[in-house]
């Protein structure tokens, strides 16, 4: 597919994924407005909050915790998997339920146990079996309208989970950052969009480069769990293999793997998330990494987020890769939206309840 031909996108992109990714910015400002006045179910004083979830609704959890970590009195906590932990089952403890559909079974597994021991719980969902369970138990239930793969509904997965937070005082007075950020990435959008051809468009230009390579992704701070959601995008959108690495933990041992960096020059592309907001130690670390690969001539780049404060370079850096993505899958000739194998394997695990 030529990416300077937008007009036939639609035949690889049958079913619009490329509208989903310009509606993001929209989606988190719905998102938070809703979050804003969902009601809101009384609840006793919150010492530790975990985030129930798989997937894209768990990442929008990721950047949560992320970018609250420095703000809010107590912890938060993503969980991906099956039951609570012993820590989550205390009376202070409040378990958000997130899944898209409502009906995955790592988190019902969660809200289950949360049930078994009376601990307060809160769900954001569409429906499903757990909206059905939170009515049922006069649970707090904050349900949204989203067509569409849950990951293309993160807005909806991160900004809902501000305003809880916001809510419960414990990250309050971010309506002047969520402005900041939708401001920031519409600025950005407008030159990404189709339209805009290879020559001006960053982010066909990342794709083109990394359409015959295995990208490695470096992300530090704010910016580590958008290198995860970039790595799951070009998973689920472009079917193509990625890693991504978190800055400082990274330095610790995967530096040491390029020691023979002949068996990396062909196939790996190594790229570093960096943000003004970034702690500096961390844009130190960034910038010596960087240089010490680029020493072992493999093949590597910076990525600079685009805002100045750090929800805009969250956001901005997580758009940037959904259009980074997206036309990672077009030049493969690959529709962005089915995972046909994720689809098996949810068929198969119902052969086994």
């Amino acid at each position: 597919m030529d990416l300077d031909q937008p007009q036939s996108f639609h035949k690889i992109d049958r079913e619009n994924m490329l509208e989903l990714i310009q509606g993001l910015p929209g989606q988190l400002e719905l998102a938070w407005r809703l979050g804003m006045n969902f009601e809101l179910p009384e609840l006793r004083p919150v010492s530790q909050i975990l985030i129930a979830g798989m997937g894209g609704s768990a990442i929008g959890g990721d950047l949560l915790t992320a970018y609250v970590r420095h703000i809010s009195s107590v912890p938060v906590i993503v969980y991906r998997d099956y039951g609570l932990p012993d820590w989550a089952k205390q009376p202070g403890s409040l378990v958000v339920a997130s899944s898209h559909s409502g009906n995955t079974e790592e988190t019902l597994s969660a809200y289950q146990e949360a049930r078994k021991y009376s601990i307060q719980r809160m769900v954001i969902c569409t429906g499903g079996k757990l909206a059905e369970m939170a009515r049922e138990d006069g649970c707090g239930i904050w349900q949204f309208e989203h067509h569409g793969q849950p990951r293309s509904a993160v807005g909806f997965s991160f900004g809902l989970l501000l305003a809880l937070l916001c809510r419960l005082g414990l990250a309050a007075g971010q309506e002047k950052a969520i402005h900041n950020a939708l401001s920031s990435m519409k600025l950005q959008q407008a030159g990404l969009e189709p339209e805009q051809p290879i020559l001006k468009n960053p982010a066909k230009q990342m794709a083109l480069r990394f359409s015959d390579k295995l990208p490695v992704l470096f992300g530090a701070d704010l910016l580590a769990p958008v290198a995860r959601r970039w790595k799951g995008q070009i998973n689920e959108l472009a079917k193509h293999w990625a890693q991504a690495e978190e800055i400082p933990e990274a330095d610790h041992n995967l530096l040491a793997g390029s020691q023979y960096p002949q068996l990396l020059q062909a196939n790996m592309k190594f790229v570093f998330l960096s943000a003004s907001t970034e702690h500096e130690r961390n844009r130190l670390r960034v910038k010596l990494t960087h240089e010490i690969l680029r020493e072992k001539k493999l093949d590597t780049e910076i990525f600079e987020a685009a805002g100045e404060d750090a929800l805009s370079n969250l956001w901005t850096a997580l758009h940037f890769g959904d259009y980074l993505a997206y036309y990672m899958a077009l030049i493969k000739n690959v529709d962005p939206t089915p995972i046909d194998v994720m689809t098996e394997l949810k068929k198969a695990l119902q052969n086994y309840k």
